[in-house]
């Protein structure tokens, strides 16, 4: 069962946007990036990102949800 990233839209609330790989997200439902299973998902909502020796996830990560198809 494929599993893919989603969060609302920053621009249009009532609009969701999918994660679609290279640091870029779509609101094309079928250009979404799709995960073969539930843990690779969650690892790439996971990523964090370091800036002069902080760490912290990027908002978009945390507002992200992973969801089954």
């Amino acid at each position: 069962m494929p599993f893919h990233i989603k969060r609302p839209s920053t621009a249009i609330s009532s609009v969701d946007v999918y994660w679609k790989d290279d640091n870029t997200w779509t609101d094309v439902y079928a250009d979404r990036k799709q995960y073969s299973s539930k843990s690779t998902a969650d690892a790439q909502k996971a990523t964090t990102t370091t800036i002069n020796g902080v760490t912290y996830t990027p908002s978009f990560w945390s507002t992200s949800t992973v969801v089954t198809e």
